[in-house]
């Protein structure tokens, strides 16, 4: 056998194939060599009709943007493949490869490729999944996963996983008027733990378990048989479901939080699968699926400070994902989310079991800033605030004498768990974060229309809030009033876009970084507040314009974009810079932390590898160009 076809031999989804089959490759396979950067291919080609490995060399993949301009996307290496898409689709090539070095590759033809994938369909899922995730942005995380631990590896599956790749399918129905005797005697001849029941449209009507038929049939004690009673008398109404785009973490948390074994999917209310918790636990994970339960379950804030130490390593396994960052991000605020509320029951529950009395008043508990818009990474503060509804005055000794200490308790306890309290005071024990919904709106309502520098800054932060426990409808009503305001008094936008216009991306003429020159952070740039928080704010910006109440900066940036703000190359630019500036920002933070150092934004550019400085030049250049943009726009606006 050749040298190459032998390393090609150990490689999925090849290291499957018969030596007969191998034979048939090694027959009508080509062997290139192709000098440095050598266009092998450009994105608008024709196909060349073979599937290309790497034996030796690299190859960047290349991504031309509806303006032409060609921006590397991705880097292939030693014993990776490339030009898979018009094998398995019946479209082009979704990107262009370009040699770095001098690459040796083998060039299988498609017609083999096809004719092995009906032998071995490994081949098929393998390309399939590459095929499906194409390429969604224009920076391409380029470290991979340095671990050899198996173990490791498995932490990470719970959360790359939706519940479309878990769930069982087709699913076991029966009609309303189906006998309890025939359903059990389904469940068993099919060996599943649970029955839908549909109407005559297939529509979900309800759900039955073998729970249900011990403890709604069996258990009955009544001398008379049951086995013609009918699926509508024992079965669970109305049944909890959950979409197939759902992460195996949500619908782990779900089910443990609502104690359920047995969990329908649905899309466009057609039943589509079924998850069970054999489902998941084929894919358990102490540091990850259960971590939110522990989080659930935790009686005290030593518990719950325990469950947040490990989220450090939960974000170690995503890290070494070939996956989206800003989707990592979502997931350590997710936990982060459920730890915060969970210290606040346990700081409630302490409180009344004390015998204090809680007002029968509504209330929202409202996290913002990165919290509100769902990105937070590993070491953030508290910023968090209390709305209540418009009570009688006549109750504002007993609110207070409730809220006041409460508050204190909470920020305090937040604190201990390892969220910082908040330098410029924004948490729930300021008199200035909490109040009446009235309040409230008077308070936006003068930040808004008397835009001094110091209100600027408090509505950057509090513009992202959220509702994490009690009555978000709270939220919503100052949502609204804030947007109101802001359509009559556009100036303020103009206000907030100079107060960040005054900070800009630290590139300097020769395309080089500009590091602080301060005490703390000399020969550091921060990843933060020199880039991604302009991306934040300038997005930002644009939804107030446009009252649109999304928080989190990827869905703001998808909602613009279909109101036409962006076209799409503006909108993958602006994506990919954002993702990278999430990437560099939770490997520096697990690099601290490894060090016992606390997480931090701040970084010196120069100790990262030549290649992701590179990327990070050009994500500070989206951020400036975007900067600059949204300065015209609002210029513009109010007619400067």
């Amino acid at each position: 056998m050749i040298p190459m076809l032998d390393f090609l031999k150990t490689v999925k989804p090849f290291n499957v194939i018969s030596e007969d089959n191998f034979k048939i490759i090694q027959d009508t396979c080509l062997f290139k060599t192709y000098d440095a950067d050598t266009l092998i291919f450009s994105q608008k080609d024709t196909p060349t009709g073979y599937l290309y490995f790497i034996h030796k060399g690299a190859v960047e993949i290349i991504s031309e943007t509806e303006e032409g301009v060609e921006i590397v996307v991705d880097y292939r290496k030693d014993g990776e493949f490339f030009g898979w898409t018009p094998i398995f689709t019946d479209g082009g090539y979704s990107a262009g490869a370009r040699t770095v070095d001098k690459t040796e590759c083998i060039l299988i033809p498609k017609e083999v490729i096809l004719n092995l994938a009906q032998s071995y369909p490994e081949i098929t899922r393998f390309f399939s999944k590459a095929v499906f995730s194409k390429i969604r942005k224009l920076y391409h995380d380029v470290v991979k996963s340095q671990s050899s631990d198996p173990i490791a590896q498995i932490e990470a599956y719970p959360f790359q996983k939706q519940v479309r790749e878990i769930m069982s399918s087709p699913v076991e129905v029966c009609s309303e008027d189906t006998t309890v005797g025939k359903i059990a005697k389904i469940m068993t001849v099919k060996g599943v733990g649970s029955l839908l029941v549909c109407d005559s449209n297939g529509k979900l009507k309800g759900i039955i378990t073998e729970r249900d038929l011990v403890t709604k049939v069996l258990a009955r004690d009544t001398g008379v048989c049951l086995k013609d009673m009918k699926a509508k008398e024992v079965m669970t109404p109305d049944p909890f479901y959950v979409s197939p785009e759902s992460y195996m973490y949500e619908v782990a948390a779900f089910m443990i939080s609502h104690n359920i074994r047995h969990l329908p999917v649905l899309e466009n209310d057609k039943i589509i699968g079924i998850v069970t918790v054999r489902d998941l636990m084929k894919f358990r994970s102490q540091k990850t699926v259960l971590l939110v339960g522990k989080v659930k379950e935790a009686t005290s804030i030593k518990e719950l400070k325990n469950v947040k130490n490990e989220i450090t390593s939960v974000a170690k396994v995503l890290l070494m994902e070939n996956r989206s960052h800003v989707e990592t991000m979502e997931i350590i605020s997710y936990i982060h989310h459920n730890i915060i509320k969970r210290c606040f029951e346990i700081v409630m529950e302490k409180r009344l079991s004390e015998g204090c009395v809680l007002p029968d008043i509504k209330y929202s508990f409202i996290i913002m800033g990165s919290g509100g818009r769902r990105e937070m990474l590993l070491g953030p503060d508290q910023d968090n605030g209390l709305i209540f509804e418009d009570y009688p005055n006549e109750m504002e000794g007993e609110v207070s004498n409730f809220f006041v200490p409460f508050a204190e308790y909470l920020v305090n306890a937040l604190n201990e768990v390892g969220y910082p309290l908040c330098n410029g005071k924004v948490m729930a024990n300021n008199p200035l974060w909490r109040g009446k919904i009235s309040e409230w709106k008077k308070r936006v309502s003068k930040w808004i229309r008397v835009p001094e520098p110091q209100r600027v800054r408090y509505s950057t932060i509090f513009f992202d809030l959220f509702s994490l426990v009690g009555e978000p409808k709270l939220c919503m009503q100052l949502k609204e009033h804030i947007f109101e305001e802001i359509k009559n008094n556009m100036l303020f936008l103009f206000k907030m876009m100079e107060l960040d216009y005054k900070h800009k991306v630290p590139l300097g003429l020769l395309n080089r970084f500009i590091t602080s020159d301060q005490e703390e952070h000399k020969g550091e740039l921060s990843v933060k507040e020199n880039g991604s928080i302009f991306i934040v704010d300038c997005i930002r910006m644009y939804c107030l314009e446009h009252g649109l109440p999304q928080t989190n900066t990827m869905e703001r940036l998808d909602k613009l974009h279909e109101l036409g703000i962006f076209n799409s190359a503006t909108l993958e630019h602006i994506k990919a810079a954002f993702e990278f500036f999430t990437y560099i920002r939770l490997k520096n933070e697990i690099k601290l932390l490894d060090e016992n150092k606390k997480p931090s934004h701040y970084l010196d550019p120069y100790t990262l590898p030549k290649n992701e400085q590179e990327l990070l030049k050009e994500a500070f250049k989206v951020a400036d160009k975007l900067q600059d943009t949204t300065r015209r726009h609002f210029a513009k606006i109010v007619g400067l």
